[in-house]
Parts: structure tokens; C-alpha cells; sequence
């Protein structure tokens, strides 16, 4: 086999819509395979928004669901959370399904083409590197001097728009990503209470196996939606967000909202994050 396949992974997040719609609008010819790396978690925001970029597309999204989900590998890991310092979560229920998808033709001989959403306002950042020899990995985004601005052009001249959720998180991922900013845990409870309570019976029984970590850094879910608590957490946003806005002058016709939770906690989005999930 020596035929060649182009991928193109979607996480639900605005980068890698914005590039499946300009790689469409530029590159017609290369005969794209859109896919999904379902873990069954996700927001439900980010299903909608995937059928929507279908129609947009012309062409199937791949649900690429793991044979094995979230509830069996965290038994498989102890029924420790993960973390940022230990991703199973990214490795098992988005990587392995990937690969898995990829290996027979990659063994075989295929080259294949993976198209990565990293723009190119981030020049730290990486995508995913397979160390197979067939494997190619491309950054049109960034070749093309696409930032941040520019990628949500992209999606308003398309008329895709933003999944919704961008309303209150900042990213996309998994309902309980320990990459949540603690303003994104109480907006998670007021937009999506079962959600919540999901995630709360996962640290429960974390804690109780002898976890060290809970979702969020230094207390868990119920310290953290306690009446008190909600209001500090908001008002730490809040003030946050006051000096982000006296610190800079803010263009009335820039796309890049002021309001982003990456910017008001001052997060690099190179060191936050996992590019398979988030973009």
C-alpha cells in the first residue's frame, strides 16, 4: 500500500473547527477524514456543535469511540483522578482509540497526513507527534499566520459560529477536566448540574480509595460550591477581570473577547492543556 491519508482531528473546540472549515475552503482537494475521539464525557455542547460543523463540512465527523471507557481505566488506575501530572485520561480515551484507528495502515505502509490546529500565536506549542515513521504532522494554522482573532473570523465569515459553551468555559474537554479554572467548576454547576454531580461522585470515591488529588487544586468539588465559597470565587473573577481590563486597552472590533478565562488567570494556553482535548 503506498496510498496516502489525510486526517483531521476535531476536538469540539473553536482552532480545530476553524481549521477543518479553512482547510475545506483552501485545500478542497485533499480527500479530509474528520474524527472525533469520543470519551463519552464530553459537554453536550460540543456534540451539537459537531453535527452542525458535519453539515458545514459535507462530510462525516468519525466518531473514534475507545473500546474501553472512562469508568473501566479509572478502576484500571486505582480509582486515582487524573491530573496534570497524570493524564491517563488523554492517553487512554483519546490517544489509544487514535492510534489504534491508524496502526494497520501506518504498518502497512500508508502515509499518513495529520492536520493539527495550532495557530500561530503560539509558537511553544506542539501537537500531537506520532513516532512512527509514517506519520506526518502539519500546522496550517500556524503556516498561514492564523491567531486567535483569525480563527474566530474564520468561523463567523463561515456562519459555523463558537459551540456554546465558549458562553462560560474557556475550552472544550471533558465535563470534569482537572484544567478547569475553579470559576469554571461553579459555572459547571449552575449550567449543568448533573454534570456536576457527576464529577462529585468520581472524587468521592477517589478520596475514599486514597486519591491524592481532587478535580480542582487544594479542595474538593462540595468545599467548592458551598454559598461562600460560589460568591468568593466570583468575586476573585470579577476583580481579575477589572485590572485585566484596566491594564490593556481594549479594540472594539478585535474578536479576542477580554473576557476569556485563559487571560484574566494569566494562563499560557502552551502550558494548559492537551492539544487532542482542547483545540
Amino acid at each position: 500500500m503506498t496510498e496516502d491519508r489525510h486526517i483531521l482531528g476535531l476536538s469540539g473546540g473553536r482552532d480545530s473547527a476553524a481549521l477543518a472549515v479553512y482547510m475545506r475552503q483552501h485545500r478542497p482537494e485533499l480527500p479530509l477524514e474528520y474524527f472525533f475521539t469520543d470519551t463519552g464525557k464530553e459537554l453536550p455542547e460540543v456534540y451539537k456543535f459537531l453535527d452542525k460543523l458535519e453539515g458545514f463540512l459535507g462530510r462525516p465527523i468519525q466518531r473514534l469511540n475507545p473500546d474501553r471507557d472512562f469508568d473501566f481505566w479509572l478502576a484500571e488506575y486505582g480509582n486515582f483522578l487524573p491530573s496534570p501530572r497524570t493524564r491517563w485520561c488523554t492517553r487512554q480515551l483519546k490517544l489509544r482509540p487514535l492510534e489504534q484507528w491508524l496502526r494497520s495502515d501506518l504498518d502497512a505502509g500508508v502515509k499518513v497526513h495529520s492536520y493539527v490546529a495550532i495557530r500561530a500565536d503560539e509558537p511553544n506549542r506542539d501537537g500531537y507527534q506520532s513516532t512512527h515513521i509514517n506519520m506526518q504532522v502539519h500546522l496550517p494554522l500556524r503556516e498561514a499566520g492564523i491567531d486567535r482573532t483569525g480563527v474566530i473570523d474564520i468561523l463567523k465569515s463561515a456562519e459555523v459560529g463558537e459551540p456554546d459553551y465558549y458562553r462560560w468555559r474557556s475550552r472544550s474537554g471533558c465535563t470534569f477536566c482537572f484544567f478547569q479554572q475553579k470559576i469554571e467548576w461553579v459555572r459547571l454547576y449552575e449550567q449543568h448540574p448533573d454534570r456536576f454531580a457527576e464529577a462529585v461522585e468520581y472524587e468521592k470515591t477517589a478520596l475514599e480509595d486514597g486519591s491524592p488529588f481532587t478535580w480542582s487544586m487544594g479542595e474538593s468539588l462540595i468545599e467548592l460550591v458551598q454559598p461562600k465559597r460560589i460568591a468568593q470565587i466570583k468575586a476573585d473573577y470579577e476583580k481579575r477581570l477589572e485590572r485585566l481590563r484596566r491594564s490593556r486597552r481594549i479594540n472594539p472590533l478585535s474578536a479576542r473577547s477580554p473576557e476569556s478565562i485563559d487571560d484574566v488567570y494569566g494562563i499560557d494556553e502552551a502550558s494548559g492543556g492537551c492539544v487532542v482535548c482542547h483545540k
